[in-house]
């Protein structure tokens, strides 16, 4: 039977007390501290009003407080709502009118200023509480006593809203099955043990933060914890907190073999790196294991599967062979998950090689979104099989090759054109750092692809140059027409590229 996030927590800090749990900064708590923490937390949760169903909001960076936050809520039966403090004001006031939490607990810096006076009015919040010396004066007053509550399996544990990359965010809810799964993930699939240390440094708000964020602390292990991505600081951190575990977006994989003085630091301790958002391209793969030395295992899943589903593992990162062209797949579906891909038309089986829709169906897929259930009429099938709107093709072999959202597909004189295969060649030009590629108007074919290319550092090239990279490699109709250059490209928190704000900016208007 799965267990929920505070029965993991009672049984560690009972059998590992001393054993250190988490370290942000200059603080470190052990397994008993953040138990301790958590239960005076939940007490004064209780105080307020808060009971199990009800909801609390944390607007803030990451801290240990956040994790005490997710124990507490766990411990009183309530659902922690993440809420991104990337967003706008505006937004973040939709996202509270939407979860109507209790209590909202802000981060000590500029987190609070994006409660506007419309957040601060909506209808059952009773209380605001800042990170500090605020939060600390509020839980002080409450009892030390853990509430005692035992999450069903299917109680929702926490609502994480979607960053809203095909529109206005939806709250999905997370269930204590659905996030159980982080500790069989932990100890199964990444190898990860009590003696583990991972470095986090995704936003807990997104369910890298909270799912990744959490994996190794539910077996036992230790996690330093990033207020923000600091590529210095991940390099002396890995040396001073001896990191085993990480887990970085491709670019920031890049930014971290370009620190000075990486190739000296002492990484040894660095077992395996996970990334995610993207493929990693051949040469910058080939670089990182010189420097990094450790393993590598791409993770594709999303918020409503509770985090990964499927995994490319770290003996199909083969420089050689069909090991090269294995590395633009995401892996193959975990034990515990079954995939299907889907045409979304016919809503049949699509042929191996074909391209279609990825279903998912698993105990870590969500129940449905929260108070909308349109969306999740939508989302989920008959059968339990979530659609997630990701294109993808299978091989022969069950590697699954994803291409986009569909809804970003550009068709092209009647041919589909799936921009991540573009990319995916363009990214192997020496001089690409990072590319997107997005339909935009033509006269005869209705959409041509652009490429929007960011360059490496000290490196040149030309459109045309680029433009002619991809015809040696594409079918014609496939490359794009026409490319320009950027600083860098917006994306999420997840790391994920943000096509709407390239359409607006990129896209010719009329």
């Amino acid at each position: 039977m799965s267990k929920a996030f505070a029965d993991i927590l009672r049984d560690l800090a009972g059998r590992q007390p001393g054993a250190p749990a988490l370290t942000c900064g200059e603080d470190t708590w052990t397994f008993a501290d953040l138990h301790a923490r958590s239960a005076r937390t939940a007490q004064a949760l209780r105080a307020e009003g808060v009971g199990p169903g009800d909801r609390v909001g944390v607007l803030s960076r990451n801290c240990n407080e956040f994790f005490e936050l997710i124990f507490a809520c766990n411990m009183l039966g309530a659902i922690l709502v993440g809420l991104n403090w990337r967003l706008s004001a505006f937004e973040i006031e939709a996202i509270v009118a939407d979860a109507k939490p209790v209590v909202i607990i802000t981060g000590a810096t500029q987190e609070g200023d994006l409660l506007s006076d419309a957040a601060r009015r909506t209808d059952g919040l009773r209380r605001i509480v800042t990170i500090g010396d605020d939060y600390e004066a509020w839980r002080s007053g409450a009892a030390a006593e853990d509430p005692g509550h035992h999450g069903q399996p299917d109680e929702v544990a926490l609502i994480l809203y979607t960053s809203g990359t095909t529109g206005l965010p939806k709250g999905v809810m997370l269930t204590n099955r659905g996030m159980s799964y982080s500790q069989r993930l932990a100890a199964e699939i990444w190898g990860m043990t009590s003696a583990s240390v991972n470095l986090v440094a995704m936003p807990m708000f997104h369910i890298g933060g909270c799912g990744y964020g959490t994996s190794t602390l539910l077996v036992g292990g230790h996690t330093v914890l990033m207020r923000d991505v600091n590529l210095p600081q991940v390099i002396r951190l890995i040396e001073t907190q001896r990191v085993t575990h990480a887990f970085f977006v491709p670019t920031v994989v890049q930014g971290l073999l370009e620190v000075p003085g990486v190739e000296t630091a002492d990484l040894s301790s660095l077992k395996l790196l996970m990334y995610g958002a993207s493929p990693i391209g051949e040469s910058l793969l080939r670089k990182a294991l010189t420097i990094l030395s450790c393993d590598f295992m791409q993770a594709y899943g999303m918020t409503e599967t509770s985090g990964t589903v499927v995994n490319l593992m770290p003996n199909e990162h083969r420089l050689d062979g069909t090991g090269a062209d294995r590395l633009r797949s995401c892996g193959r579906a975990l034990p515990f998950v079954e995939i299907r891909i889907i045409d979304p038309v016919t809503l049949n089986e699509a042929e191996t090689g074909a391209v279609g829709e990825i279903w998912v169906r698993s105990e870590m897929v969500m129940p449905g979104y929260w108070q909308n259930p349109a969306a999740t009429a939508d989302a989920i099938m008959p059968g339990g099989w979530l659609r997630t709107g990701d294109a993808a093709y299978r091989d022969a072999d069950g590697f699954i090759y994803l291409f986009d959202r569909f809804k970003d597909m550009i068709i092209s004189g009647g041919e589909n054109i799936y921009p991540a295969e573009i990319e995916n060649v363009l990214l192997s030009h020496p001089a690409v750092s990072e590319i997107a590629v997005i339909g935009i108007p033509h006269a005869r074919w209705v959409e041509t692809p652009r490429a929007i290319v960011v360059l490496r550092t000290g490196m040149t090239t030309t459109e045309r140059e680029l433009i002619d990279f991809a015809r040696s490699r594409l079918a014609h109709y496939k490359c794009p027409t026409s490319v320009l250059f950027a600083d860098m490209l917006p994306r999420n928190a997840s790391g994920k590229l943000l096509k709407r704000e390239l359409r607006k900016t990129y896209r010719p208007s009329g």
